[in-house]
C-alpha cells in the first residue's frame, strides 16, 4: 500500500485506520473499519473519492449508525461518515428548509417546530439521519419522507461529481428508492407547510408518547430489524405468530416491547444477530411461506 502514507498526508485527521465501528452503531457491535474518513466538506469528500476510485479502494457510507449491523470482521476499505459540516438546517422560504444530510431527523423535526412548519413533525420518531432517512423512505404514523422531499443534492461517487435531483425524478417504494447506491446524499429541501407552533408542538408531543408506548429504549437496537409486508401483513404480527418470541442466540434476543426489534443485551457478537435474524426468517417462512425481508443493512466481512 504504497499510496497510503500519501492519503494519510493529504487529508490528515480526516483519514484514520483501524476504527472500531461498534462505536458507530446502535447495536454496538461490529469489527474494525479498515479505514474511516470523515470529510469536512463536500470539496474534501469529492477529493478522498477521486483518490479511493484511482487506489481502488471499496467505500461504505456510514450515517448514524442506527440501522446497521457491522460483521465481526469488519469492514474493508474506507467507512465514509459525514463530519458536522454536513449537519445544518436553514430556512430558505416560509415553508421550505434545507438541511445536511447528517443532520439527526429529530434535529429538522424540532427546527420545522420552531418555524411553524407542519407535516414534518414524524422525523422526531425516527433514528438516525436525514441522508438514510432519504435512502430507506423512512416514515411512520402515515407519513415519509417520499411526502415532504422536494430535491437531494448528493455527490457521485463513480462519476465524482456533484447532482441534484428533483423529487420528479425519484420513484420512492415502502422503505426504498430507485436512487442509484453510488450516490452519496449531502443535503436535502423540504416542504412543510404552515401551522400554529402550539399544533405542531403537541401533535409531535403525541407521536413521541406513542412511540415510546411501543418500541423498546435505552437498550441496543437498531429498530425495526424486518419490513413490513403489507398493512395487514405487520413484520411483528408474522413473528409473533409463528412463535418467534422467545428466540435468542448468544446474548441477541427479541425485544418484549416489540418482536420485531432485535436487542444486543450487552456481549452479543455481530454473528449473534445474524443467527438470529435467519433463525426467525426460516421459522416465518416455514409456518407462513412468507420471506422476510430486512429492513436493517447488514454490512462487512
Amino acid at each position: 500500500m504504497s499510496y497510503l502514507n500519501d492519503l494519510i498526508k493529504k487529508f490528515g485527521d480526516s483519514l484514520s485506520q483501524n476504527v472500531k465501528l461498534a462505536n458507530y452503531s446502535w447495536f454496538n457491535l461490529g469489527g474494525d473499519a479498515e479505514f474511516f474518513f470523515k470529510p469536512k466538506d463536500k470539496f474534501q469528500l469529492l477529493e478522498f473519492l477521486i483518490e479511493a476510485k484511482k487506489n481502488n479502494i471499496k467505500t461504505t457510507l456510514l450515517g448514524a449508525g442506527s440501522n446497521i449491523l457491522f460483521r465481526d470482521n469488519g469492514v474493508r476499505g474506507a467507512v465514509i461518515k459525514l463530519g458536522k459540516n454536513f449537519s445544518f438546517c436553514k430556512l430558505i422560504e416560509n415553508d421550505i428548509i434545507e438541511v445536511g444530510a447528517a443532520t439527526l431527523d429529530r434535529k429538522v423535526a424540532n427546527f420545522a417546530k420552531d418555524n411553524c412548519l407542519a407535516n414534518l413533525e414524524f422525523l422526531s420518531c425516527i433514528p438516525g439521519s436525514i441522508g438514510g432517512a432519504i435512502i430507506m423512505n423512512s416514515g411512520c404514523y402515515n407519513n415519509d419522507i417520499s411526502k415532504v422531499l422536494l430535491s437531494v443534492k448528493a455527490i457521485d461517487k463513480k462519476k465524482c461529481t456533484e447532482v441534484e435531483i428533483d423529487k420528479k425524478d425519484i420513484r420512492f417504494t415502502y422503505r426504498g428508492s430507485n436512487l442509484s447506491e453510488d450516490l452519496i446524499f449531502i443535503s436535502a429541501k423540504l416542504r412543510g407547510s404552515l401551522d400554529k407552533k402550539e399544533k405542531i408542538e403537541k401533535t409531535q408531543s403525541d407521536f413521541i408518547d406513542r412511540k415510546k408506548l411501543s418500541q423498546p429504549s435505552q437498550v441496543k437496537t437498531c429498530g425495526s430489524t424486518f419490513k413490513n409486508v403489507s398493512k395487514e401483513k405487520k413484520a411483528w404480527m408474522l413473528i409473533k405468530e409463528s412463535g418467534c418470541e422467545k428466540f435468542e442466540e448468544g446474548e441477541a434476543v427479541i425485544s418484549k416491547t416489540h418482536c420485531n426489534f432485535f436487542v444486543n443485551k450487552g456481549s452479543a457478537k455481530s454473528s449473534d444477530i445474524e443467527n438470529l435474524i435467519q433463525k426467525v426468517q426460516k421459522r416465518v417462512y416455514d409456518k407462513t411461506k412468507i420471506n422476510l425481508e430486512l429492513e436493517i443493512k447488514i454490512v462487512g466481512e
